[in-house]
């Protein structure tokens, strides 16, 4: 049996699948989630060098991992929506940019909750932090920008542009521990050489981050709902729901 994954390119065929699949998304991150606390603060061993304190990246690299990530994937949307005049994708992007802010909060937030002990103070400006607090300031750009614009087909469009400019700064935050003389540690996760951290350490940390995925996905598709209602008011198939 093939599936017509095109039909749910609408916003009225995708409302009820997106309905459908919150509720499994939310569980599977909630089952990730204990599964990855449970390894991350009972499982993992206490670091030799920094002791307790390293427990915090079992939060603040995934939620890293995921400001990153999900910025990328909101400007492919909004590139595909600005490309193609897509309804339905435009509506993602501005799905993903609130949980996209909000991890990059976190991994901020968590970066300043490590760095207190490991570099005695909460903040400096280093490339990395620099480079991610940037970050969150085009996610607060993106969605202020969506949200003075009365017009939504012009709003996603003027987004589109901030956030495929915005793109640039992604691996300007991946490679600044490379690039420059900076205080923050390198990847302890790499593609190209083995982990430099215990297996457990990994684990944890590799959990957590599908965690962090699966609450993102939800949440996600939970807000696109709302924003298909908002802007579909009109449609007669909106209508029928409010009926």
């Amino acid at each position: 049996m093939t599936i017509n994954w095109f039909k749910y390119s609408s916003p009225a065929s995708f409302y009820p699948l997106a309905g459908r699949l919150t509720p499994w998304f939310f569980a599977a991150a909630t089952v990730f989630a204990i599964g990855g606390i449970y390894i991350s603060f009972f499982v993992a061993p206490t670091d030799a060098q920094q002791g307790e304190a390293y427990r915090i990246i079992f939060v603040h690299v995934p939620a890293a991992w995921m400001s990153m990530f999900i910025y990328v994937v909101m400007a492919l949307w909004a590139g595909v929506g600005l490309a193609f005049n897509t309804r339905l994708s435009s509506m993602v992007a501005s799905a993903l940019a609130p949980t996209g802010a909000m991890m990059t909060f976190v991994a901020l937030w968590t970066g300043s909750l490590w760095g207190k002990p490991m570099w005695g103070t909460w903040w400096v400006w280093d490339a990395r932090l620099t480079s991610e607090l940037i970050l969150l300031f085009l996610y607060f750009g993106f969605m202020a920008l969506q949200a003075a614009i009365d017009d939504p087909r012009r709003a996603d469009k003027a987004g589109a542009v901030i956030a495929l400019v915005g793109v640039i700064n992604v691996p300007i935050i991946y490679f600044s521990v490379k690039w420059w003389n900076t205080l923050h540690q390198g990847a302890s996760v790499s593609l190209t050489k083995s982990p430099s951290m215990a297996t457990t350490m990994l684990m944890g940390m590799l959990v957590m981050a599908l965690a962090f995925w699966m609450y993102s996905i939800a949440v996600m598709l939970m807000r696109l709902r709302a924003i298909i209602l908002e802007r579909e008011r009109n449609s007669d198939w909106v209508k029928q729901l409010q009926e």
